[in-house]
């Protein structure tokens, strides 16, 4: 399995994503700075990948403290634990692991300070761990939708680069290999940073699962010729009514699959869901550098001085979403009580 991020004797090793497929390697971060800029700079991505990261730096922060009393300690962490938090704004699994680290450290504030950090790296695997087990069940989940001989088309990386292990969409393609279906891939290539063109076709050749290649634009050429059979992807953000964040071109991957009556599946852990926002429209869409999108591998490819667009993300309506898929189970249509079901599932 691949191991996108590791915590080992103080830092945070994880796998360099700007550096795939042509070269594997590894950046090492020993503090809460560090991951919050590898966070920024897109080395690691992917929502659960970025809460098990937020996790780790946390802790990193932490032991960084010399304070020696709680309330000086908790002050400082929190400060850490707000710049860190300013990274990225569209994933919500970001906040998630920040808030879930703060309650732990409060609800340990009468240890000693030491054994309190130690706590919080306690913590910081615990997320980790937990994460690749949620993807194994989601997974389990969502393979029970996949026909043998099917044709899943995806957008962007939703697999263990995108996590701590396994994957949210690829991990339902992966249950389903497990599972002894035949099963085939499209992958979109998800510019402009090219997620599916070098990471997900990475991953799947890595398994040795069959993976073809489109760009963007030919997803509706292979769904009008019924050539794909159902759509899996993640998501960064889900709110309260099903409306789902995910990277730029999922809506349009959405409509054309509603026009061509195939199955568009989100694969997201609970972490994912955000049931303080009534609808996508409160979810907050992160505009990234323009030179991501004027730029491939740093080669320019418009004409200097050009001016670009580059929203990081868009809102798939409900109405679009044929279920979304949790470690709790699936949910469908009406989302506003099937997701609230299935978060208050202990």
């Amino acid at each position: 399995m691949i191991k996108t991020i590791e915590y080992i004797d103080g830092v945070v090793r994880m796998i360099d994503q700007t550096r795939l497929p042509a070269e594997k390697e590894f950046v090492d971060c020993r503090t809460i700075e560090e991951v919050g800029n590898a966070i920024k700079t897109m080395i690691i991505r992917g929502a659960p990948a970025i809460g098990v990261a937020a996790a780790m730096g946390v802790s990193l922060g932490a032991d960084s403290i010399e304070a020696t009393n709680f309330e000086d300690f908790y002050r400082e962490l929190e400060g850490k634990c707000d710049r860190l938090g300013q990274s990225r704004p569209t994933a919500v699994n970001l906040a998630w692991a920040i808030n879930r680290m703060k309650q732990v450290t409060q609800d340990n504030k009468s240890l000693p300070i030491n054994e309190l950090k130690s706590r919080l790296k306690e913590e910081a695997l615990t997320v980790l761990t937990e994460d690749i087990t949620t993807n194994q069940t989601m997974g389990e989940h969502g393979q029970t939708l996949v026909k043998d001989n099917s044709v899943i088309l995806t957008h962007c990386n939703a697999g263990a680069l995108a996590t701590a292990g396994f994957g949210t969409a690829l991990g339902v393609v992966r249950a389903a290999v497990n599972a002894g279906k035949n099963i085939r891939v499209m992958a979109n290539e998800t510019r402009p940073f090219l997620q599916g063109a070098r990471l997900t076709t990475w991953e799947l050749k890595e398994d040795n699962i069959p993976v073809k290649l489109i760009t963007d634009n030919m997803c509706g050429f292979f769904m009008n010729k019924q050539e794909i059979d159902l759509v899996v992807v993640g998501a960064d953000r889900i709110a309260a009514n099903g409306d789902v964040a995910n990277k730029i071109g999922t809506y349009m991957v959405a409509v054309l699959a509603k026009e061509n009556n195939i199955p568009f599946y989100v694969a997201a852990p609970v972490s994912t869901l955000d049931l303080s926002l009534a609808s996508g429209k409160e979810i907050p869409i992160e505009e990234r550098s323009s030179d991501e999108v004027t730029h491939i591998n740093k080669k320019q490819i418009s004409p200097e001085g050009i001016e670009a667009a580059h929203p990081a993300f868009d809102i798939t309506p409900n109405h679009l979403v044929t279920a979304i898929i949790t470690e709790n189970g699936i949910a469908r249509a009406p989302f506003t009580d099937s997701l609230k079901a299935l978060a208050n599932q202990k």
